[in-house]
């Protein structure tokens, strides 16, 4: 997948059914993150893009990464939105900052494994199970197509989903 924006659409579908135990700003450091290594081997022209850190262990270290790491950044940065939206007609789109460590866990873990796992379908370089095998059973498992169409998909059904619920959650606020 050509990076990040293709990988928020499950978390985006993630964060509208779980709501405050999945943080989408961990989630997608976690991507964000995962996908340096390809950014630099895309730099260097190199044959083989996706290395360590697309296979599963490494998505457990990185989940690592993202978790102690991306919440510290991610608190820091809904801190610096909301300072921004500190005008009297902006104070709407201003969110919580406070990231639980329940919420930062299930967004690092599941976007660094649902990464490796969504990108072990479509790029025959990836070797997901090393070092305990240097094969990828799942490429082309689901054609690349289907793949780009369910995070799409998920990504629409996510943001209304999450659309709806702040819609609901403003207008049970202002009947009670």
């Amino acid at each position: 997948m050509p990076f990040t924006p293709f990988h928020m659409g499950p978390g985006t579908a993630i964060k509208a059914v779980t709501g405050r135990y999945f943080s989408l700003t961990i989630f997608g450091f976690a991507q964000v993150a995962i996908d340096i290594e390809p950014l630099i081997r895309i730099l260097r022209h190199e044959r083989v893009l996706h290395g360590f850190t697309h296979t599963y262990l490494g998505a457990l270290l990185f989940g690592l990464f993202a978790l102690f790491i991306g919440k510290i950044t991610c608190q820091w940065l809904l801190r610096t939105w909301n300072v921004f939206l500190n005008f009297k007609y902006l104070r709407w789109l201003q969110v919580n900052s406070n990231i639980s460590w329940f919420a930062a866990s299930t967004g690092a873990f599941i976007g660094t494994f649902s990464h490796v796992l969504l990108d072990s379908v479509m790029h025959a370089d990836m070797q997901p199970f090393w070092p305990f095998s240097p094969s990828n059973d799942l490429l082309n498992w689901v054609p690349a197509t289907w793949v780009y169409l369910l995070c799409s998909a998920l990504g629409v059904f996510g943001l209304m989903g999450l659309i709806v619920i702040a819609l609901w959650n403003k207008w049970t606020i202002e009947i009670e």
